[in-house]
């Protein structure tokens, strides 16, 4: 059966496997979380049961995101995340979902926000080469170089340029889930995700392994 959960990444570590190697991690609060809708083929057109995590107050919320949750009979939420499963039979309006959902040697997606660099140069946001810095080449170094040519006499779409860097959805797949502490609902994920401490992620099935 597919399932997720909403968490909070709280950092990078390392850990030991049996035979003494080094596995770095990413330790993440995974919940606990309530399911404050379940949505069905019947009613919806398709399967997916709705998440919220962490208690929010009611001045951060809008009127029909309280009166959602006082429908649910459950407390508000400052995050919801839908996720799509193929049955919903086991899950109840007002249950919760911990960590313990997931196991050890399980294969996840991880989705995040990216961390914001700003507006950035091109050097920088894309790693292109410096121009030349000398035999009167300049006054700019750091700088991209031509932009095209005559014909057609425009630049194309995607070019590599200066702009926004990070600060958007990234979700990185097939992921290992290393360790689950369920008392503590905590999960060691294999290798890096999106984001910064504090972050919200979320966690599913992977959709590719």
């Amino acid at each position: 059966m597919k399932k997720g959960i909403i968490g909070k990444k709280i950092g990078m570590t390392q850990i030991f496997d049996e035979i003494g190697n080094v596995i770095p991690v990413t330790v993440i609060a995974a919940g606990p979380c309530v399911v404050s809708q379940v949505k069905t083929v019947e009613n919806d057109g398709y399967n997916a049961i709705q998440l919220g995590y962490q208690d929010a107050k009611e001045k951060h919320l809008t009127k029909a995101e309280i009166g959602h949750f006082a429908k649910a009979g459950v407390s508000n939420k400052k995050y919801l995340k839908e996720f799509r499963l193929d049955d919903c039979a086991a899950y109840e309006v007002g249950a919760e979902v911990n960590a313990s959902v997931f196991a050890a040697g399980d294969k996840i997606d991880v989705t995040g926000i990216s961390k914001g660099h700003g507006y950035t140069g091109a050097i920088k946001r894309w790693n292109l080469h410096k121009l030349r810095m000398t035999h009167g080449v300049g006054p700019v170094h750091r700088q991209s170089g031509s932009m095209g040519v005559i014909d057609p006499a425009r630049i194309f779409k995607n070019k590599k340029m200066a702009g926004q860097w990070g600060n958007e959805q990234v979700t990185v797949l097939n992921l290992n889930v290393v360790k689950v502490d369920a008392e503590n609902n905590i999960i060691a994920v294999k290798g890096a995700i999106p984001g910064a401490r504090g972050g919200i992620v979320f966690i599913r099935d992977s959709v590719k392994a």
